[in-house]
């Protein structure tokens, strides 16, 4: 059987990561997998040890509910190690769903370490189609997000400010996807994804700068700035919205 591979990891992803991936491969399902991967921010300078989970995916050559039995016991011990609960893949699952997840896979696609099998990540081929497609779907979905939250917080800024940090996460992936769109390569780091969005589509950007900076606890707002800073938030996503409108496949 194949050693895990941590080289490249900081010695606390490695330490953790390996911890994980030992008790996988050590389960008896050693013959069942196809290929263990680290993912996301764990692998880019953004990782913080104290509040980033590690994020991994669990590729099988088959689906086996007996594996999944099997892991679900673990991931409590895990969790509070600070690792997540892997995401569990086949081949034929990822082949076959690059056309309903091309921005995940993307973004899997870019952030991505195998460290035990085949790297079946590197060489995924995106249609251009499916992706601006769902480029465009999740940030009008944003749009939504917005507005509703903006209204289901009543006014209460300490919950207003923990939707508004939440929610930027899911901007950094679309981003990457709709930097690659325009015809870049997408950085990793989150900054750097701000900020080459903002070099090629001419939006004012800094208010994502700004939210990532309030996700991190690195920024507090009053209530007026938090409201100033929501309609920015809102405008800027429309603007990116209009963007993708007007990218052609």
């Amino acid at each position: 059987m194949d050693t895990i591979n941590t080289e490249g990891l900081t010695v606390t992803v490695a330490e953790k990561a390996a911890a994980l991936f030992d008790e996988v491969t050590g389960g008896g399902y050693g013959d069942a997998l196809h290929s263990l991967h680290i993912v996301g921010s764990a692998l880019t300078p953004d990782f913080d040890e104290k509040v980033s989970d590690i994020n991994s995916v669990i590729v099988l050559k088959e689906m086996d509910l007996r594996f999944v039995e099997f892991l679900a016991p673990l991931g409590k011990t895990f969790k509070k190690k600070g690792i997540g609960a892997p995401l569990i893949m086949t081949p034929a699952y990822i082949g076959n769903s690059l056309d309903v997840f091309p921005i995940e896979f993307f973004d899997i696609h870019l952030i991505h370490k195998t460290v035990y099998g085949d790297d079946i990540f590197s060489g995924l081929d995106f249609d251009r189609r499916h992706l601006r497609l769902q480029c465009e779907r999740e940030i009008k979905s944003k749009l939504i997000w917005l507005r509703q939250g903006y209204l289901s917080s009543f006014g209460d800024k300490k919950l207003l400010t923990e939707r508004l940090a939440e929610s930027i996460t899911g901007y950094l992936p679309l981003f990457r996807a709709v930097i690659f769109l325009l015809g870049q390569k997408p950085p990793v780091r989150r900054r750097d994804v701000v900020t080459t969005l903002q070099e090629i589509t001419r939006v004012d950007t800094d208010i994502f700068e700004k939210m990532l900076r309030l996700k991190h606890k690195e920024l507090r707002l009053s209530g007026e700035e938090l409201k100033t800073a929501f309609e920015d938030y809102y405008r800027a996503t429309e603007k990116i919205a209009t963007t993708i409108d007007e990218l052609t496949a």
